[in-house]
């Protein structure tokens, strides 16, 4: 007898973990699903954003996702076939992570000579010191899908440009 209450007391006992666990998953699988993607610049409050949504559903070639004093993120989805653009940042350092995509990065201490190289793709990560001119050029067949960390703020609170074209525009 006192096996068999073992055994049935197990048995609940699992079965209760069991549902659980697949309540559980199933909170965590909505709460995944039910991600809110809303682009505005959130800076300067505090904000808690899954980067990685926002990076691969941005489809602006520029968007300020938080922008505050000393620091601020842009989101940034470059075409097929396109760049970033080369530029320089005398006094501002920056940080480029590509979330998808392929592309090629280059470096240097002037616009003549871009002698640092590197592919980039999913997952890694690009560090420009200030004073460095840099561009990425995308190299796959599908966008470019990154976000940048500048500091001190490069951009606008709010800004969006829709492509290049749109942000050369804006800087000149």
């Amino acid at each position: 007898m006192r096996t068999y209450l073992s055994i049935v007391l197990i048995h609940l006992l699992g079965g209760m973990f069991l549902a659980s666990c697949k309540h559980t998953s199933k909170e965590v699988q909505a709460s995944n699903d039910s991600i809110n993607v809303v682009f505005k610049d959130y800076g300067n409050a505090p904000a808690v954003l899954n980067i990685d949504e926002y990076s691969v559903s941005n489809t602006n070639f520029r968007t300020t996702l938080w922008t505050g004093e000393k620091l601020q993120v842009t989101l940034m989805s470059i075409p097929a076939g396109g760049e970033i653009g080369l530029e320089l940042h005398p006094h501002t350092e920056q940080f480029l992570r590509i979330e998808e995509g392929v592309g090629k990065v280059m470096m240097g201490d002037t616009q003549d000579s871009l002698s640092f190289t590197q592919t980039v793709e999913k997952d890694f990560a690009v560090f420009v010191p200030a004073g460095k001119w840099h561009n990425i050029v995308n190299t796959g067949d599908k966008p470019l899908k990154l976000y940048s960390i500048y500091s001190p703020v490069e951009h606008a609170h709010g800004t969006v440009h829709k492509t290049y074209e749109e942000s050369e525009a804006a800087e000149h």
